[in-house]
């Protein structure tokens, strides 16, 4: 059976010849690539066969302190590859692509014994395939990280809090409205009551397709908070067909202002607070 040893002379005799044909074979899906990204390409092949044979000399656990710097490159590799947005087979193929030229080498080296040259592949294979895996599963966690960073982005910026007048506040929802988007409406619109001093909040639902039952209780547990921060929320966009919703749902909101319109919900935030908008009809085209 080949030894880690033998795998590694294979890869120091025949490096050139390996990085040469597995260069080529890493753009053989025929895409135009810069003389740059070849260049790059090629000085990463030739960092990873150096890590690959370094780490075949001293054992064929890939977990082991020794695979560590081969590791590391090929998490490098492979989280950059995702957040690059290349695809999960594009990622693997930097190893997968491997396996010709190190087969060929292989053959090369021990062909003329049948039993050696199979335990040769077999071996290069389980290495192969192992480390092939290996980038799978670190693109994998990199772009469920991505993607649950641009989701809570995402969230955030779908929850803004604008500051209509001196002391009140509107939050527009647009979009589904579950417990973790109620929490972080909850935490900026409590946090802007805090910053601003507001005494007034509405909360537009104008946006939200559907009010069931758990929609109306995150509203509720949202104006509830509100009113422990000293602000009185009130609640605008109710259509008709919410309104006959949270009536059939027997959701009670008696304790909630709740009025049809954005502009409805201010006028009353600014009645309350002791002001009022009046047309000046000294301007040009006012109504008299």
């Amino acid at each position: 059976m080949l030894s880690n040893n033998k795998l590694a002379d294979v890869f120091e005799k025949r490096e050139n010849e390996i990085a040469s044909k597995w260069l080529e074979l890493q753009f053989a899906d025929g895409r135009k690539v810069s003389p740059a990204a070849q260049t790059e390409a090629g000085r990463r092949s030739r960092d990873f066969l150096g890590a690959l044979k370094n780490a075949t000399r001293r054992g064929a656990d890939i977990n082991s302190n020794d695979w560590t710097p081969v590791r590391d490159f090929l998490t490098d590799l492979s989280a950059g590859q995702a957040k690059n947005g290349s695809s999960p087979s594009e990622t693997a193929t930097f190893v997968f692509s491997l396996k010709q030229p190190v087969f060929t080498a292989l053959r090369e080296e021990h062909g003329k014994d049948p039993a050696a040259l199979g335990d040769a592949i077999w071996e290069a294979t389980e290495l192969l395939d192992k480390l092939g895996l290996l980038t799978t599963e670190i693109y994998q966690k990199t772009r469920e990280s991505v993607i649950s960073r641009q989701q809570q982005e995402m969230l955030e910026l779908s929850t803004p809090v604008v500051r209509l007048w001196e002391n009140i506040l509107a939050l527009p929802l647009i979009g589904t409205l579950d417990s973790a988007r109620t929490q972080i409406v909850m935490q900026n619109l409590l946090e802007a009551i805090v910053q601003t001093r507001s005494d007034f909040a509405i909360i537009d639902i104008t946006g939200v397709p559907v009010v069931d039952t758990l929609v109306a209780q995150h509203l509720l547990k949202t104006v509830a908070a509100a009113r422990l921060m000293g602000a009185d929320c009130l609640i605008s966009g109710i259509r008709p067909q919410i309104a006959q919703t949270i009536i059939h749902l027997g959701v009670d909101l008696t304790n909630v202002t709740t009025k049809a319109t954005l502009a409805d919900a201010f006028a009353l935030a600014l009645k309350r607070s002791g002001h009022a908008v009046v047309r000046d009809n000294s301007k040009p085209g006012a109504s008299k």
